[in-house]
């Protein structure tokens, strides 16, 4: 059975007692046990989408489900290894080839790693911008370039614009630009593809890799300590019950285990929970990512520009982040947005958001006439130095998102992920060489403190609270001041302990935006979006979306906040539908491109995402 976070619905920080059923009926306002702001009225909502693409099946919600028999003791192979890495992306693949070439180096060629992959291949589920700092590739294979990586376009010049309004745009000139922003010397790229492509590197170098088999479980020895995870089961029907395909899954053992999920991962989340690991951090921030691949026509091009931008729309609806155009080769642009996750109208829909942005005339004169390629989107963290957890545990550490090192200020986190990745890797393989297993590897977080990642990550730390507290303009002047002129090294550390969830106004007081139709062209709808994603999942399997109480989105988070998992979520997965007998709420579980904005901003943080059946989800090509 699919173990489940130990979560209990809040609202405004507060616990909620829902052993009686909240009543919302607007003839007795008197009758409810919510708060007096409640509206009167229910807020507007959205009625069966109707899907231009074919959508799975929808999976009502709305009551308990049936209790289910007690699972049959199922006979599971087991196999074992040196290290196991869990998440096939940056993180993951930089410190298995890391750990390969210490043990060849060594003369010990027995040392097994292996590679568990949710995605049906290495990159399949890999979403980024993006523009990558090659300073971490650098040092893990030097000769990349004669080995063929997809690093093909050089940044040669750097754009930067604040939106005044639907029609206004001002470039800044670069001597006022955050000197993290600048790129010369980085890469536009395809970070799929350089994943495929450091998937290979680990291959040659004899890495066991599993792709399409997601980490379900993590397994535990009898003092507590990591021995190793589960892989998930296949054939197993909505039910719960076997079906003929059934293949049970497989444990994985190793003497220390590495996880690199990416962001919000369903694993490390509940690693940095059952070890304290942020008991001394301030909440994570997260932001998502929705991003388009186009191809433009050929006079529009400008191979290696970057652009960036914020502004509108966003001040529309009270909300912070930023917008990027990206020049890559082949007539190739990506173009998309980052919303922070803090945001606090409930009304405010992020794919939205990047529909209505492609009307700015900035944005237009680009994309106008050329076709869109592929869609996705994807949670990050954004938090930096000081939501840092601890990174290292009995039996196991966290690397790339999976603990949050990705740098704010310069927007990049592939370097980031790598070079951690690497350092769990030079700090396990010298505790295994040392007859050390499932122990606490503290050498990981000393090899940090002491390293370019730690000062990249300093020197960061202070942009994203900055940001939220200050606001747009003077958080902005204040990253000036700190990257330009006193090179990172302000004399003072702000904090921002908001957590992202809890900072949703309430309905009936919040500004409703209006979105512009889907025209085809330009503007886009999200079921023809998740389509060109190539998301999909095996029919007929639990829905891996997962709620603590089913009631909870229909008696707290309908009437408090219009139910906003229905605008959050960029992929069309939840609904509110209304029938006969009252509102319904509906999970799309086949539409989920994995990205876990549901699982961070349920403002009654009520879903918990855990892994599908393995190989489903999105298949991105050259994102």
């Amino acid at each position: 059975m699919q173990e489940q976070d130990n979560q209990t619905p809040v609202v405004d920080g507060d616990t909620v007692n829902i052993d009686t059923p909240i009543v919302t009926d607007p003839a007795n306002p008197e009758s409810a046990t919510v708060i007096p702001e409640v509206p009167a009225e229910e807020p507007p909502v959205v009625v069966d989408m109707q899907a231009s693409e074919p959508v799975a099946e929808t999976v009502v919600v709305d009551k308990a489900p049936e209790p289910v028999a007690a699972e049959p003791e199922v006979e599971r192979e087991s196999m074992e290894f040196d290290v196991i890495i869990v998440g096939g992306g940056p993180a993951g693949l930089s410190a298995a080839i890391r750990l390969r070439q210490l043990a060849i180096a060594a003369g010990n060629d027995e040392f097994m790693v292996c590679v568990v992959e949710k995605g049906s291949e290495f990159g399949a589920h890999t979403l980024s911008g993006a523009v990558m700092e090659t300073r971490a590739l650098d040092e893990l294979i030097p000769d990349w370039k004669e080995k063929g990586a997809p690093l093909n376009v050089p940044a040669i010049e750097d754009r930067l614009y604040m939106l005044g309004s639907a029609t206004k745009a001002t470039k800044l000139m670069d001597s006022v630009v955050p000197a993290s922003m600048h790129n010369k010397g980085n890469y536009i790229v395809s970070l799929g593809n350089v994943v495929r492509w450091l998937a290979q590197q680990a291959e040659e170098l004899e890495v066991m890799m599993f792709p399409g088999f997601p980490a379900d479980e993590i397994l535990y020895n009898d003092d507590g300590s990591v021995k190793g995870v589960l892989t998930g089961d296949m054939g197993v029907a909505a039910s719960g019950e076997a079906k003929h395909s059934f293949e049970p899954g497989y444990e994985l053992l190793a003497k220390y285990t590495i996880f690199s999920e990416g962001c919000r991962g369903h694993l490390g989340k509940r690693l940095i929970s059952r070890f304290a690991l942020d008991k001394d951090s301030d909440p994570q921030h997260y932001g998502i990512g929705l991003k388009e691949l186009w191809e433009v026509t050929p006079e529009k091009h400008e191979e290696g520009v970057v652009m960036h931008g914020s502004g509108w729309p966003l001040t529309d609806t009270g909300s912070t982040g930023g917008w990027w155009l990206y020049f890559d080769e082949n007539n190739q642009v990506s173009f998309g947005m980052v919303i922070d996750l803090s945001y606090s109208n409930p009304y405010m829909s992020p794919f939205d958001e990047m529909q209505r942005l492609k009307l700015h005339p900035l944005i237009r004169n680009v994309l106008e006439g050329g076709k869109r390629l592929s869609y996705g989107a994807r949670a990050l963290t954004k938090g930096g130095l000081n939501s840092l957890p601890k990174f290292t545990f009995p039996g196991g550490v966290l690397a790339g998102d999976d603990a949050g090192f990705l740098n704010p200020a310069k927007i990049k986190g592939t370097h980031t992920s790598m070079k951690s990745g690497m350092l769990a890797a030079e700090a396990i393989f010298e505790a295994v060489q040392a007859g050390r297993q499932h122990d606490d590897v503290e050498a990981y977080s000393t090899m940090y403190k002491e390293s370019w990642l730690y000062q990249d990550n300093y020197e960061a730390r202070n942009f994203a609270p900055a940001m939220h507290r200050m606001g747009q303009w003077m958080g902005g002047a204040f990253t000036f001041i700190e990257q330009n002129l006193l090179g990172g090294k302000m004399p003072l550390t702000i904090h921002d302990n908001q957590k992202d969830y809890a900072q949703l106004e309430r309905a009936a007081h919040a500004y409703q935006p209006t979105y512009p139709k889907p025209d085809g062209k330009l503007v886009f709808d999200k079921l023809s979006s998740v389509f060109i994603s190539n998301t999909n999942h095996a029919e007929d399997q639990p829905v891996h979306l997962k709620l603590t109480d089913p009631t909870v989105p229909v008696t707290i988070n309908l009437p408090l906040y219009a139910e906003p998992a229905r605008l959050y979520c960029p992929a069309g997965v939840y609904e509110i539908v209304k029938d006969a007998e009252g509102a319904k709420f509906v999970i799309n579980a086949q539409n989920c491109v994995h990205c876990k904005t549901c699982d961070i901003k349920d403002p009654s943080q009520n879903i918990t995402w855990v892994t599908p059946e393995g190989g489903g989800g999105p298949n991105y090509p050259n994102m």
